[in-house]
């Protein structure tokens, strides 16, 4: 099936058709960030992300995603974010959305809300990136590491948030050389305008947008 993308760049429509398929076994779906401080309704920073998961069915589409690309042999890599009690991994002069989570006190390392979602728990063949306590997710982990371990050359990015960490690790993946795939139902953030905005704009710049069916079908 042939796809086309869309990227808009000063003003200037550039069209880029792709006849693309990818092979399961060096192909990984990183899913960042799927813990209770946002995917369950008691989590602090759930109530900033509800609206665009339900809106995107982002969750129970991750599930079926994870499933259906494990039992064709993808790799399954799990992107959590976890900070010490004191947070003394960030600086005392933080600010923007690091400063939010640190005075929400999100994230505490093995704390019920840095835990996964009970629908996104790993399972045993899939990986746990260790090391996140920043944006990227690449950044202080050892997710290329793993990637190039596993002879990876595509990653699949769903995860929170859409604009902020799935970004950031777009951004880095495709400068590290993967071929990059956002899934744009498996993704949420804290606005439908700038869920809009990232997968529009942004997300074309740097990897192949599409819905998570579409990646399911291309895997062969």
């Amino acid at each position: 099936a042939d796809y086309t993308f869309i990227s808009l760049t000063s003003s200037i429509i550039i069209m880029a058709e792709f006849d693309t398929k990818f092979k399961p076994e060096t192909t990984a779906v990183v899913v960042i960030e799927y813990q209770n401080e946002f995917c369950t309704p008691t989590g602090k920073l759930h109530g900033a992300v509800a609206s665009v998961m339900e809106s995107t069915n982002m969750l129970a589409n991750s599930v079926a995603t994870v499933t259906e690309a494990r039992k064709k042999g993808c790799k399954i890599i799990h992107v959590p974010i976890s900070f010490s009690s004191d947070f003394k991994e960030l600086s005392n002069n933080s600010y923007g959305i690091l400063l939010n989570v640190k005075n929400g006190s999100c994230f505490v390392a093995k704390s019920w809300g840095a835990d996964f979602h009970e629908s996104m728990q790993p399972q045993p063949e899939d990986i746990v990136v260790s090391g996140k306590s920043g944006l990227c997710g690449f950044e202080s982990t050892n997710l290329d590491f793993i990637l190039r371990q596993h002879k990876i050359e595509t990653v699949a990015l769903g995860g929170f948030l859409t604009n902020c960490c799935v970004e950031s690790t777009m951004r880095g993946a495709y400068e590290k050389g993967y071929k990059v795939i956002t899934l744009t139902d498996c993704t949420a953030c804290s606005s439908p305008e700038a869920q809009d905005a990232a997968i529009q704009f942004t997300f074309p710049m740097f990897s192949l947008p599409m819905p998570s069916a579409s990646f399911l079908e291309m895997l062969v």
